[in-house]
């Protein structure tokens, strides 16, 4: 991690509030086709869920626990930074969790079991097989090309973490709460996202409200 003295976290690097709505509106009214809805997916772990790409890539379907009181993803230290387990709250955004119990649904009526990789192709060739990290960054910028171009130069996969920190700073969590969720080994680095803009409509409402 470098110093957070020199650490430049430039508006670029977050997606803000009316561009993660954007991107959320277009892929939900496109999501009947099964690859738009699993970008959908991508784009919820990314930016409302924090996961890093290989978090996302080894995320299998018992990782999603969605049956308790407050709905969370395991994630096993086998596939986290650090071989360090954590749980990051679904139960913040009713529309994330929304999301990923549809597709959890969907992906065990095609016969996908707890094993199973959540996040997969939908090629009818590939079907229910896991993708690579190269898949899921293609996919990621294919579901935010509703921005356009000039932007989707400036975006990779793990600037959607960085949206999903600042947001939920943004959005009134502690950071103790949000360094927990992130998986991060200091309150500093977490502290790095307090003061980062990301509501471009000048008010700052409760975490991912667009989200539900």
């Amino acid at each position: 991690m470098p110093a957070l003295s020199t650490w430049n976290l430039d508006p670029t690097r977050i997606l803000t509030r009316r561009e993660l709505t954007t991107v959320l509106a277009d892929l939900t009214a496109r999501a009947s086709r099964a690859n738009t809805q699993r970008n959908l997916i991508i784009v919820r772990l990314a930016c409302c869920c924090g996961l890093r790409v290989s978090e996302i890539a080894g995320l299998q379907l018992d990782d999603v626990v969605a049956d308790v009181q407050r709905p969370h993803l395991r994630l096993r230290r086998q596939i986290t930074k650090g071989k360090r387990a954590r749980c990051v709250p679904v139960w913040w955004d009713g529309g994330t969790l929304a999301d990923l119990v549809a597709w959890k649904q969907e992906r065990m009526k095609a016969g996908a079991r707890g094993t199973d990789p959540f996040v997969c192709s939908v090629q009818a060739n590939r079907r229910g097989m896991p993708l690579q990290r190269a898949a899921l960054r293609r996919r990621f910028l294919s579901a935010c090309k509703v921005l356009g171009l000039a932007r989707l130069r400036t975006l990779t996969i793990h600037h959607g973490r960085h949206t999903f920190i600042s947001h939920a700073l943004a959005g009134g969590r502690t950071i103790a709460e949000v360094r927990s969720a992130a998986g991060h080994a200091s309150l500093l680095t977490t502290s790095v996202y307090l003061h980062v803009a990301v509501d471009d409509d000048g008010e700052v409402g409760k975490l991912f409200a667009f989200g539900g």
